[in-house]
Protein backbone atom coordinates (compact mmCIF):
# COMPACT_ATOMS: atom_id res chain seq x y z
CA UNK A 1 0.00 0.00 0.00
CA UNK A 2 1.18 3.51 -0.97
CA UNK A 3 0.06 6.20 1.01
CA UNK A 4 0.79 10.04 0.34
CA UNK A 5 1.23 12.21 3.50
CA UNK A 6 0.79 15.85 3.98
CA UNK A 7 0.77 18.02 6.80
CA UNK A 8 1.26 21.71 7.76
CA UNK A 9 2.33 23.34 10.97
CA UNK A 10 -0.40 22.44 12.76
CA UNK A 11 -0.77 18.90 11.99
CA UNK A 12 3.28 18.23 12.52
CA UNK A 13 3.08 17.13 15.85
CA UNK A 14 1.17 13.93 14.51
CA UNK A 15 3.52 13.28 11.60
CA UNK A 16 6.10 11.01 13.19
CA UNK A 17 3.44 9.49 15.45
CA UNK A 18 1.44 8.86 11.96
CA UNK A 19 4.39 7.96 9.29
CA UNK A 20 5.24 5.11 12.35
CA UNK A 21 1.53 3.90 12.42
CA UNK A 22 2.20 3.85 8.58
CA UNK A 23 5.44 1.61 8.82
CA UNK A 24 4.34 -0.64 11.18
CA UNK A 25 0.88 -1.41 8.29
CA UNK A 26 3.81 -2.17 5.97
CA UNK A 27 2.83 1.20 3.82
CA UNK A 28 5.24 2.67 1.57
CA UNK A 29 4.84 6.85 2.53
CA UNK A 30 5.08 9.57 -0.22
CA UNK A 31 5.98 12.65 1.76
CA UNK A 32 4.89 16.08 0.86
CA UNK A 33 5.65 18.27 3.90
CA UNK A 34 6.05 19.95 6.08
CA UNK A 35 8.74 19.39 8.29
CA UNK A 36 8.75 22.12 10.81
CA UNK A 37 6.40 24.58 13.04
CA UNK A 38 7.01 27.13 10.52
CA UNK A 39 3.58 28.61 9.33
CA UNK A 40 3.19 27.27 5.25
CA UNK A 41 -0.35 27.33 3.40
CA UNK A 42 -1.75 23.83 3.69
CA UNK A 43 -3.75 24.23 0.35
CA UNK A 44 -0.17 23.29 -1.04
CA UNK A 45 0.25 20.32 0.69
CA UNK A 46 -3.57 18.99 0.39
CA UNK A 47 -3.49 19.60 -3.35
CA UNK A 48 -0.47 17.59 -3.91
CA UNK A 49 -1.52 14.58 -1.71
CA UNK A 50 -4.88 14.53 -3.50
CA UNK A 51 -3.13 14.69 -6.99
CA UNK A 52 -1.00 11.54 -6.40
CA UNK A 53 -4.02 10.09 -4.81
CA UNK A 54 -6.49 11.13 -7.50
CA UNK A 55 -3.69 10.00 -10.45
CA UNK A 56 -3.46 6.56 -8.72
CA UNK A 57 0.16 7.32 -7.68
CA UNK A 58 -0.67 6.73 -4.24
CA UNK A 59 -4.17 4.27 -2.97
CA UNK A 60 -4.36 6.67 0.43
CA UNK A 61 -3.76 9.84 1.50
CA UNK A 62 -3.19 11.06 5.28
CA UNK A 63 -3.27 14.70 5.52
CA UNK A 64 -2.49 16.14 8.99
CA UNK A 65 -3.69 20.35 9.96
CA UNK A 66 -4.79 22.11 12.99
CA UNK A 67 -8.24 20.70 12.82
CA UNK A 68 -8.37 18.39 10.18
CA UNK A 69 -11.23 20.90 8.11
CA UNK A 70 -8.73 23.17 5.87
CA UNK A 71 -7.25 20.66 4.71
CA UNK A 72 -10.15 18.18 3.49
CA UNK A 73 -11.77 21.36 1.99
CA UNK A 74 -8.67 21.83 0.08
CA UNK A 75 -8.26 17.94 -0.83
CA UNK A 76 -12.15 18.11 -2.25
CA UNK A 77 -11.67 20.65 -4.51
CA UNK A 78 -9.67 17.40 -6.87
CA UNK A 79 -12.04 15.19 -8.55
CA UNK A 80 -12.15 11.92 -7.06
CA UNK A 81 -11.21 12.60 -4.01
CA UNK A 82 -13.31 11.59 -0.75
CA UNK A 83 -11.21 13.24 2.18
CA UNK A 84 -12.87 13.28 5.56
CA UNK A 85 -12.05 14.73 8.66
CA UNK A 86 -11.84 12.24 11.38
CA UNK A 87 -11.34 12.92 14.84
CA UNK A 88 -13.05 9.53 16.56
CA UNK A 89 -12.59 6.06 15.87
CA UNK A 90 -16.68 5.64 14.62
CA UNK A 91 -16.10 8.07 11.99
CA UNK A 92 -12.54 6.37 10.86
CA UNK A 93 -14.16 3.01 10.52
CA UNK A 94 -17.56 4.46 8.70
CA UNK A 95 -15.85 6.83 6.26
CA UNK A 96 -13.91 4.16 5.09
CA UNK A 97 -16.91 1.63 4.83
CA UNK A 98 -19.44 3.66 3.71
CA UNK A 99 -18.48 6.53 2.10
CA UNK A 100 -14.90 4.40 0.95
CA UNK A 101 -12.56 7.69 1.82
CA UNK A 102 -9.58 7.59 0.14
CA UNK A 103 -7.77 10.50 2.13
CA UNK A 104 -8.14 10.77 5.77
CA UNK A 105 -7.59 14.38 7.48
CA UNK A 106 -7.18 14.84 11.63
CA UNK A 107 -6.10 17.91 13.60
CA UNK A 108 -3.21 18.49 15.66
CA UNK A 109 -4.98 20.75 17.67
CA UNK A 110 -7.63 18.24 18.29
CA UNK A 111 -6.38 14.77 18.77
CA UNK A 112 -3.12 13.14 20.28
CA UNK A 113 -0.79 11.65 18.56
CA UNK A 114 -1.77 8.16 20.45
CA UNK A 115 -4.88 8.36 19.43
CA UNK A 116 -4.29 9.06 15.59
CA UNK A 117 -2.56 5.72 15.81
CA UNK A 118 -6.01 4.64 16.64
CA UNK A 119 -8.33 6.48 14.22
CA UNK A 120 -5.60 5.66 11.82
CA UNK A 121 -5.97 1.53 12.45
CA UNK A 122 -9.85 1.65 12.60
CA UNK A 123 -9.25 3.78 9.22
CA UNK A 124 -6.89 1.04 7.68
CA UNK A 125 -8.58 -2.03 9.17
CA UNK A 126 -11.96 -1.00 7.26
CA UNK A 127 -13.26 -1.93 4.39
CA UNK A 128 -15.61 -0.14 2.12
CA UNK A 129 -18.91 -1.92 2.28
CA UNK A 130 -20.01 -1.82 -1.73
CA UNK A 131 -24.05 -2.04 -1.82
CA UNK A 132 -26.18 1.02 -1.34
CA UNK A 133 -23.08 2.38 -0.32
CA UNK A 134 -21.43 2.36 -4.18
CA UNK A 135 -24.62 3.90 -5.13
CA UNK A 136 -24.32 7.06 -3.04
CA UNK A 137 -20.86 7.17 -4.05
CA UNK A 138 -21.61 6.63 -7.78
CA UNK A 139 -23.95 9.93 -7.22
CA UNK A 140 -21.43 11.61 -5.64
CA UNK A 141 -19.73 10.90 -8.85
CA UNK A 142 -22.55 12.62 -10.94
CA UNK A 143 -21.71 15.73 -8.55
CA UNK A 144 -18.32 15.57 -9.86
CA UNK A 145 -18.84 15.12 -13.66
CA UNK A 146 -21.38 17.49 -13.36
CA UNK A 147 -19.63 20.34 -11.46
CA UNK A 148 -16.01 19.83 -12.04
CA UNK A 149 -15.39 21.29 -15.48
Amino acid sequence: MKVALGCDHGGIVLKESVVNTLKSFGAEIVDFGTVSTESVNYPVFALNVAKAVASGDCEYGVLLCGTGIGMSIAANKVKGIRAAVVSDLFSAKATKEHNNANIITMGGRIISPEYAKLILTEFFEAKFQGGRHQNRINLISEIEDEYFK
